[in-house]
């Protein structure tokens, strides 16, 4: 039962907690798998020569990984810090500032890491 002074200020659930607590969760599971299978192939490239590297990470499969990694920890990183933000972060219009910037972050982050990867997988 809400108060009227409640209705009025109009803070009550949001109705996207579950939403956010299952994609973090998913999230965390497919960064545990992907990550693990990319540290393997890392830890085989270690004191390989340059080509080497190249032509490992120029192939589809540890490309398409690559990609799916980064978009897990970028999606993982954005929910997390978003509810960093809006837990500790009480003014609004900070709030609001903060919110735009870890999404505008998260995307630049993500995008570039793409395009390096999608570079050296087609060898521009």
């Amino acid at each position: 039962m809400r108060t009227p002074l409640s209705r009025i200020r109009g803070l009550g659930a949001a109705h996207h907690g579950t939403e956010h607590f299952w994609q973090q969760r998913v999230t965390a599971a497919a960064n545990v798998l992907l990550l693990v299978v990319l540290i393997g192939i890392m830890v085989t490239l270690v004191g390989s020569t340059h080509a080497t590297v190249v032509a490992t990470l120029s192939k589809p499969l540890v490309a398409v990984l690559l990609v799916a990694a980064i978009i897990s920890v970028s999606i993982h990183m954005r929910l997390g810090m978003q509810i960093i933000i809006e837990d500790y972060v009480h003014t609004p219009f900070r709030k609001v500032v903060l919110l735009m910037l870890n999404t505008f972050f998260t995307w630049g982050v993500a995008l570039t890491c793409i395009y390096a990867v999608l570079k050296i997988s087609f060898g521009l």
